[in-house]
């Protein structure tokens, strides 16, 4: 596949970024190629050209991202059950969490998206990232099979894989805090967050409001953590009725 000097050396640089130095340049370039690309270049110049669109190793990566999330859970956390492991994949492979993820390393700037879908922000979109991010892993493990793969997993989405296996399930708490304010007051909850350390290791957070009441606060490593913890405090107070000020909500000592 061609594609212009500026996108190789992007596309050189997000390698960095993941940590993995493809043998087979064309498998990640593959990977980060959108269906919406793919569209407008296959034929454009050349009638025998044809450009390989990101879904096939999105299907891959899709099943090689679950098999290293439980295996690095499990190596981690040896005393997690079948649910608990379950409930930690669940949090883990979400779109929501992919495409943080898929923030946090730079992937929408090394991502080759066709006009429209670059002009309405594909770049930033959940749907996207997340696809694109299972697809970069399933690149990698073709290129440098199942070790590689689970390394990469692990330096992009360790911290998140600890924090769910510290607390198994606790991502439900957003949805059933919502489900709650929907029913009791109509309307929706929001999250102001705010973070501070050194920006290599900041410590986010977060509290959850319903209008302009702080009904929970929460600290963790990530916004999305600090946000549960956050939803899980005000969902406690919200059952029991409880008026008192919320005190801040923290990540286990052993997490």
């Amino acid at each position: 596949m061609e594609i212009a000097v500026a996108e190789r050396a992007s596309h050189d640089s997000f390698a960095e970024r993941v940590g993995h130095d493809f043998t087979d340049a064309s498998l990640l370039t593959e990977a980060l190629s959108h269906r919406s690309w793919c569209h407008e270049h296959n034929g454009a110049a050349d009638p025998d050209h044809h450009a390989t669109s990101s879904e096939r190793l999105e299907f891959l990566g899709d099943a090689v991202l679950g098999l290293c999330v439980c295996d690095v859970a499990m190596t981690n956390s040896p005393d997690l059950g079948p649910g608990e492991l379950s409930a930690v994949r669940s949090a883990v492979v979400s779109a929501e969490a992919l495409a943080d993820a898929a923030r946090d390393c730079g992937l929408g700037s090394a991502l080759l998206l066709g006009r429209g879908e670059a002009a309405s922000g594909g770049a930033d979109k959940a749907s996207i990232l997340a696809d694109a991010l299972e697809a970069v892993l399933g690149a990698v493990y073709l290129d440098g099979g199942l070790d590689a793969a689970r390394g990469t997993v692990q330096r992009l989405l360790g911290p998140r894989i600890a924090e769910a296996a510290a607390e198994p399930g606790a991502g439900e708490a957003k949805t059933r805090f919502q489900e709650l304010v929907a029913r009791c007051y109509g309307t929706e909850p929001t999250y102001e967050v705010s973070s501070s350390g050194p920006a290599h290791s900041p410590r986010f957070v977060a509290e959850a409001r319903i209008d302009a009441d702080v009904w929970g606060r929460g600290e963790g490593l990530t916004k999305r953590a600090a946000e549960r913890r956050a939803a899980q405090a005000a969902c406690l107070r919200l059952i029991a009725g409880r008026s008192d000020r919320p005190t801040i909500a923290e990540e286990p000592a052993h997490g």
